[in-house]
């Protein structure tokens, strides 16, 4: 499995793992939503299954689900604001289409 996480995206990820020192980790993965067909999930995870892959990324705990990996496989996640908003931003090799709000993906 090869995900990489930039500075700006590590930083806001130990944010939120040092806000909840319980948490296993940040999991990473897909549900299918959206009118593309998958879109992204980053939250704090409860706990790790024998299933889920996990990789330490530069002091960052990620874990990902067995359904979610060759979908995310060599993406890369950055962090980026503009304006007020701000938010994780994926580039992903295996998307082959995105919806015109950028909220979902699709895959071959």
């Amino acid at each position: 499995m090869t995900i990489t996480i930039t500075p700006a995206a590590n930083e806001r990820m130990r944010q939120f793992l040092a806000s909840t020192p319980a948490a296993a980790g940040v999991r990473f993965g897909v549900k299918r939503t959206g009118c593309s067909g998958f879109a992204y999930v980053v939250d704090l995870a409860d706990s790790v299954t024998a299933d889920d892959q996990t990789v330490e990324v530069d002091g960052v705990r990620l874990i990902v689900d067995p359904k979610s990996l060759p979908l995310v496989d060599g993406t890369v996640i950055d962090f980026q604001r503009q304006g007020l908003n701000a938010s994780f931003v994926f580039h992903n090799p295996n998307a082959t289409g995105e919806c015109g709000c950028g909220e979902s993906f699709t895959v071959a």
